[in-house]
């Protein structure tokens, strides 16, 4: 990776809350215009007061085709050039719950925002990107992607609906970079983002205590790893790869640490109530 010092123009979808935020707060510090998205309009309008700064927004469902493509026409209005496209919305759900005892609605919405949420803006981002100046042999602009590793797959405790479209991006990403390989086009890398397990309320939602007190070891907070993802993804290169907050050994090791209480009751007590 290389040092970037020059202002970059940001897309981060899902940025009204969590990490999303803490990522655009975090460019707007790095001197980069932003744009973001939230799916109310009341979120949005706080989210944009809070950052201030080059910061526009739009009140937009990233899994509704129509205005996945007006968010696009938006950030491209706004920024002029798309340098850095980053896929955050997302859902778990509703319930953490066996897949038989999910309502189908939650099934639908989970699948729909978390793939369809990532796909459709990657496909609007790249009749952007590839119609932007080329700067050489390296890419020049990158799409961000939140997909679940096989390890994610299987440490996470999230539902069945959430596991699988979170791994299904992660394999679109992959399928993504090949095809953009294939017809030729070297003006844009595809990059998976692995933040780990982030303290926010989609992943507190309808947690158990057992499951909040495993949070306390792993998970961070989103301006922990903003601080620390923003300036990887603004000085990535090359055409696609992981970029993660932690190095995998490093969350094992945590999670085996955790056994012998390692940051015990950080974040919630024995009965999974917030300090």
């Amino acid at each position: 990776m290389k040092s970037c010092s020059a202002s970059l123009g940001v897309v981060i979808t899902g940025g009204t809350a969590g990490l999303g935020l803490a990522m655009a707060r975090e460019f707007l510090r790095a001197g980069d215009r932003v744009v973001i998205c939230g799916r109310r309009e009341s979120t949005l309008a706080s989210a944009l007061q809070a950052l201030g700064g080059e910061a526009h927004g739009m009140a937009c469902d990233v899994s509704d085709s129509r205005q996945a493509a007006q968010f696009a026409a938006f950030a491209a209005g706004k920024l002029g050039v798309i340098d850095r496209w980053i896929n955050n919305a997302g859902t778990a759900g509703r319930m953490r719950r066996p897949l038989w005892e999910l309502d189908l609605a939650d099934i639908d919405e989970t699948c729909r925002t978390n793939l369809s949420g990532s796909m459709m803006p990657c496909a609007e981002a790249l009749r952007v990107m590839l119609r932007q100046p080329e700067g050489g042999e390296e890419p020049r602009y990158h799409l961000f992607n939140m997909g679940f590793t096989s390890a994610g797959l299987r440490s996470s405790p999230t539902s069945v609906p959430h596991r699988a479209s979170k791994r299904a991006v992660a394999i679109m990403s992959e399928l993504l970079r090949r095809e953009l390989e294939a017809a030729g086009k070297r003006s844009v890398g595809v990059y998976e983002l692995s933040p780990g397990l982030v303290l926010t309320d989609l992943l507190l939602r309808d947690a158990t205590p057992a499951q909040k007190r495993f949070f306390n070891a792993m998970a961070e907070t989103p301006e922990t790893v903003a601080s620390k993802l923003v300036p990887a993804i603004r000085a990535v290169s090359g055409r696609g790869g992981t970029l993660r907050y932690q190095p995998l050994f490093f969350m094992l090791a945590k999670l085996a640490a955790s056994l012998f209480g390692y940051r015990k009751e950080r974040f919630f007590n024995k009965s999974g109530e917030p300090h």
